[in-house]
């Protein structure tokens, strides 16, 4: 718990700290070096928290775990929105010859080249002049608001005794006595063997340990096929959700819609959106429905 807890923390604020960092970055290695780092603590809080929401909850963690990712699917909803009133319509940087002319400019393709050549390396966008875009601004106002979630783990640190400098002044969520007793009763109930089964010394577990563990002695193909079939269709689903979100933005602004590039950010919101209202119906859906039903429905 306190690892997890650490590492939420520490990802949690990297990437407030990401998000007000990148207006900075001038340079592309940068951008690249400080994206991996914001893809990383995604990463990290998406597996440490279902990983502890299933620890927690066990049968009940169904719940959660649809509350975890609709929210999620809430924040890819909200980024585009905030980030709207602070893009332009026009090419970011006006040249100096075009910084006092009228602001109701057409599209940055239109304006720069009005009809289509086949050599598009006659044809340079301008990067000096006055910059006419305040997106700066979205970057920082999401760094604030993710701002609050470091601060809330803090406060579980704090009151799991976890901070050095406030050790004797907390008191623990729960203690060690209540949580024996809300956890052993579902524990025999749900595995009446689970007393029998050695468990190896906390310190002796590597990385590799969930993979050496006495429960996967013995088991059938078919739990190792599951497995290997839901991460199989995790790594394709999350990547369709990811390119598609991209892919109908770039498909919107070329021909033969030729949508205004401040438009076509609505279409990836309005994606998220629908997800997130999935994700919504599947919370009260996954309570009374069971697993099996609720991945026939999905694939069909």
């Amino acid at each position: 718990l306190a690892q997890s807890l650490l590492a939420l923390f520490a990802s949690s604020l990297a990437i407030s700290l990401v998000f007000a960092i990148i207006p900075l970055c001038h340079n592309v290695l940068v951008l690249a070096v400080v994206m991996a780092v914001a893809g990383l603590a995604m990463g990290c809080i998406d597996t440490i928290s279902n990983m502890q929401l299933v620890k927690i909850y066990q049968k009940d963690s169904a719940i959660f775990l649809q509350a975890l990712h609709f929210f999620v699917g809430f924040g890819a909803l909200l980024s585009p929105l905030i980030a709207d009133p602070f893009l332009s319509d026009t090419n970011c940087i006006l040249a100096n010859g075009t910084a006092n002319a009228s602001s109701n400019l057409p599209h940055i393709r239109k304006s720069l080249v009005p009809h289509h050549p086949g050599n598009l390396s006659h044809y340079d966008l301008p990067m000096k002049g006055m910059v006419v875009t305040r997106v700066s601004y979205a970057f920082w106002i999401m760094a604030l608001i993710n701002l609050p979630v470091p601060i809330a783990v803090f406060f579980l640190l704090y009151k799991e005794r976890m901070v050095p400098c406030f050790n004797g002044s907390s008191h623990p969520l729960l203690s060690a006595d209540e949580l024996a007793l809300e956890t052993r009763p579902g524990d025999k109930d749900e595995l009446p063997n689970a007393g029998q089964r050695p468990h190896a010394p906390a310190a002796h577990e590597g990385l590799f340990s969930c993979c050496q563990s006495k429960n996967f002695q013995g088991a059938s193909f078919t739990y190792f096929a599951v497995h290997v079939t839901g991460a199989l269709v995790l790594f394709m689903t999350d990547g369709i959700v990811g390119e598609y979100s991209g892919f109908v933005y770039s498909y919107a602004v070329e021909e033969p819609l030729s949508v205004l590039h401040k438009v076509a950010g609505y279409l990836p919101s309005l994606f998220w959106g629908f997800i997130t209202l999935g994700r919504l119906i599947s919370i009260p859906v996954s309570y009374r429905m069971k697993p099996a039903t609720m991945v026939c429905i999905n694939v069909v």
